[in-house]
């Protein structure tokens, strides 16, 4: 390996330590009636859309999957990319994919992450929903499209 690799390898690996980046995803999902679902999480407040975190090299539908198995019990359904959102928290950028999902069954039971559900229109949202939330909500309600920021 020559010393310009190297140095580009050392450079990018700085770069990674003092800029990272974190990859989530969220899924709206939606019923027949246009409810749709959002999750009480134990360790943080207010009603949010279920998510979290991708593994390494894992695909963004197939960790938005995985995620809203284990948090609500979905299963099936379609999904489309509504929108990347970005948004930062400390020195962290974090960055959002957010799907629809259509048609899918939810088979709920309370884990060490999720601890309620409640399906809500999009233009009525509970009381103590999550600021992010109220704005993905807003979007889907109002057919604007996604903002940039979460």
């Amino acid at each position: 390996m020559d010393a310009s690799r190297i140095l580009t390898g050392l450079l990018l690996t700085m770069k990674s330590i003092l800029n990272p980046v974190a990859f989530g995803v969220a899924g709206a999902i939606m019923d027949a009636e246009g409810h749709v679902l959002l999750v009480r999480q134990t360790y943080m407040t207010g009603w949010r859309l279920p998510g979290g975190g991708i593994g390494r090299g894992e695909p963004a539908e197939a960790g938005m999957r995985r995620e809203l198995q284990e948090e609500v019990g979905l299963s099936g359904g379609t999904a489309r990319l509504y929108g990347l959102y970005s948004r930062r928290v400390w020195w962290v950028t974090h960055i959002t994919a957010l799907y629809i999902v259509e048609g899918a069954t939810v088979n709920f039971q309370p884990n060490m992450e999720v601890r309620a559900i409640t399906w809500t229109r999009p233009q009525t949202p509970p009381p103590d929903t999550a600021p992010g939330t109220l704005r993905r909500l807003a979007e889907l309600a109002s057919g604007a499209g996604p903002a940039p920021h979460w």
